[in-house]
């Protein structure tokens, strides 16, 4: 089954040693096969380049987020890793772009999220929600930047997650009433994903959704490995970067 949207391959490495290596993902492009599907993914790239070599993901992004990945190169490395997110020892950053401006400079979003399935109909199975029954999901959000683009106002938000749940920093935007710009499931009640998924991308979509993915992207992980403290960063990719380059109104 070919993929909707081609996947890029032109992933970074932006730092590597014996034990682990920080890569850099592009978007659209998926960590590891899923459902037994066989297309293009990202463990299929480093075992391109590295076929001897083992790969062990110690966080995954979703195929549309770009960004920070950090995987082990060996069992032993990737079992060091699992107990230091056990004890949330490994930090992340990530960078959204969201339309509207948010009234707050700083803000800590507590609100559980479970998948919208378990409790009401849902066509889309992996959409989550808000809700008190759900899992503890915690955020801290920063305001960056506001700006202007074709007479339309944006915000670039800084994203800290505290929990690791499933479309966390998505939901939790989507609650504060500032969706992700491109993101097919959380905006307009998930109508675009669907039609995006029936009939593939189109120049309406485009129109509506102003990105073919969502604008969200790992800018940062740290973590200490044998003693010393690391903080590896992944730029901001050209089409996010040429997105936020509207008419600057705060936060610059």
């Amino acid at each position: 089954m070919e993929p909707l949207i081609a996947p890029r391959t032109d992933f970074s490495i932006e730092a590597i040693n014996d034990d682990w290596m920080v890569v850099g993902k592009p978007a659209p492009l998926i960590v590891h096969p899923t459902n037994g599907r066989e297309e293009i993914t990202l463990l299929g790239e480093l075992k391109k380049r590295w076929p001897q070599d083992e790969f062990h993901f110690i966080n995954r992004l979703d195929r549309e987020t770009s960004g920070c990945v950090l995987v082990a190169k060996s069992k032993k490395a990737a079992r060091i890793f699992g107990k230091l997110m056990m004890r949330r020892q490994i930090h992340k950053k990530y960078l959204a772009i969201v339309h509207g401006w948010p009234t707050w400079d700083e803000i800590l979003v507590d609100r559980p999220l479970l998948r919208m399935g378990e409790i009401k109909e849902s066509p889309i199975w992996v959409r989550q929600m808000v809700h008190d029954s759900g899992k503890a999901s915690v955020t801290r959000f920063e305001l960056k930047r506001q700006f202007r683009r074709e007479g339309q106002q944006f915000a670039m938000v800084e994203a800290q997650p505290q929990t690791g749940r499933t479309h966390q920093i998505r939901v939790h935007l989507e609650s504060l009433g500032h969706v992700i710009v491109g993101d097919k499931i959380y905006a307009r009640n998930g109508e675009d994903y669907l039609e995006f998924i029936e009939s593939g991308w189109n120049e309406e979509l485009q129109k509506r959704s102003l990105l073919s993915r969502h604008a969200l992207h790992s800018s940062m992980i740290s973590f200490q490995w044998e003693g010393k403290a690391f903080e590896v960063c992944c730029p901001l990719p050209g089409d996010l970067e040429e997105f936020s380059l509207g008419l600057s109104e705060k936060k610059d």
